[in-house]
């Protein structure tokens, strides 16, 4: 198409911009009309998808019959059968006569689907059987009918995403992407900001019977340089809401940053990667990986009991220096998320010396024969309490363990 039909086309429906993706959109369109070919119209919230249906419906032999359009996300899961294909009397609670349905009433014309990426499963598949053979069935009928409509249908959900989701029949996508238009968003249409704003300043203008508000130079960058998350229909809200407010109408940047919500940069940094919360599958998974835990962490759980045994003043009998064995480990705390089905201590055999503990110079006895864990985790918690001067919450997140479990123990040894 030339430029000049372009033009005229954007005149017809209120399009307004030189964006060369637009113009491709608008070709595609008109190339398309004539068939009847399923289209499927693509792009963010906002961007002004709704004027492409029409176009294609107005292009197209269908032009003379009915054209209907259809918000899948607002209707509820419950009727959204009923809507599309209709019913008969009787066929649920409150259906009092018969209903026709959008495919009956549009027979020979357009239906446009807002939003079919809101549509649930089960709609789908009927919708899937009117694109491959144009035949439905009320809701509660038995008989087959037929219609000819012509389906276009538009989405701001990524529908592959929602295929792999579970949430989109991959043949309907296929059977709806058979032209694909997509329609850029406003931030990538660079001076399409500036004549949406001047557009929709003079219609506001002319219906609150007031001068029109303009745009300093600095504004306009500011515009531009916006990244218009809400696309057009942002921009046109904006726009009205600074003709009413505003006296000055001269509006600068001070002023327009204002009206302006701060940017979320955020979403187009890239990922950071940070530490994945872990599931467990089995008891025994949760229980390797508090021993793995524990090994990571020998050094600071030997310090620990250290100290505790220095406070006690005790030495165990028999054993000195490095040449010393290693007897029992401080108690691992399991997380709240995994008890009370898995034992809050885990015990560790003796530990014999070995080349992977030659860093760890041992120059004190650590615990007695006699000690048990039992007696070493009171003592933590004791020492936690004491520390946090009775606040069981806080000692709680000290230990690494839940409050429940914390109550418990507390019970346990007796330091109520």
């Amino acid at each position: 198409m030339t430029k000049a039909e372009i033009q005229q086309i954007k005149q017809r429906f209120g399009i307004i911009g030189n964006n060369a993706g637009l113009a491709r959109a608008i070709d595609i369109a008109i190339q398309v009309a004539p068939t009847d070919l399923s289209v499927l119209i693509t792009g963010e919230s906002g961007v002004g998808k709704e004027s492409f249906p029409q176009i294609i419906h107005q292009y197209s032999r269908r032009k003379h019959g009915q054209y209907i359009a259809v918000n899948c996300g607002a209707i509820p899961e419950g009727t959204i059968d009923s809507e599309l294909f209709g019913h008969e009397k009787g066929a649920f609670t409150g259906a009092i006569g018969e209903r026709k349905g959008y495919f009956g009433e549009a027979n020979g014309g357009t239906i446009f689907l807002d939003e079919v990426g809101e549509l649930p499963l089960p709609t789908q598949a009927r919708l899937l059987r009117v694109l491959e053979s144009g035949e439905f069935i009320k809701v509660g009928s038995s008989k087959v009918e037929k219609t000819d409509v012509r389906i276009v249908a538009a989405t701001n959900v990524n529908l592959r995403q929602a295929i792999a989701d579970g949430r989109f029949r991959e043949d309907l996508y296929y059977r709806l992407n058979t032209v694909p238009i997509q329609v850029p968003p406003l931030r990538e249409r660079g001076e399409d900001v500036v004549l949406l704003f001047r557009k929709f300043a003079s219609d506001f203008a002319e219906k609150y019977h007031m001068p029109a508000i303009q745009l300093t130079e600095d504004a306009r960058q500011m515009l531009a340089a916006y990244s218009w998350p809400g696309n057009v229909r942002q921009l046109k809200n904006i726009t009205e809401q600074i003709s009413i407010i505003e006296t000055n109408r001269d509006i600068t940047a001070a002023i327009l940053r204002n009206y302006l919500p701060e940017q979320d940069n955020v979403q187009h940094l890239p990922a950071l990667s940070g530490k994945r919360e872990k599931s467990f599958e089995s008891e025994r998974e949760i229980l390797y990986q508090v021993l793995f835990d524990m090994r990571q962490d020998v050094t600071e759980l030997k310090k620990l009991v250290h100290e505790i045994m220095t406070e006690r003043g005790t030495h165990p009998a028999g054993t000195t220096g490095n040449n010393a064995a290693f007897y029992a480990q401080p108690p691992a705390m399991v997380p709240s998320s995994v008890e009370p089905d898995v034992p809050t201590i885990i015990r560790q055999p003796v530990k014999q010396p070995s080349p992977m503990d030659a860093d760890i110079q041992d120059t004190e006895e650590y615990v007695e024969e006699s000690l048990s864990l039992d007696e070493v985790e009171k003592e933590m918690i004791r020492k936690a309490l004491e520390k946090h001067h009775g606040k069981r919450k806080s000692a709680a997140q000290d230990l690494n363990i839940s409050e429940r479990t914390l109550y418990r123990k507390i019970k346990e040894y007796g330091l109520d």
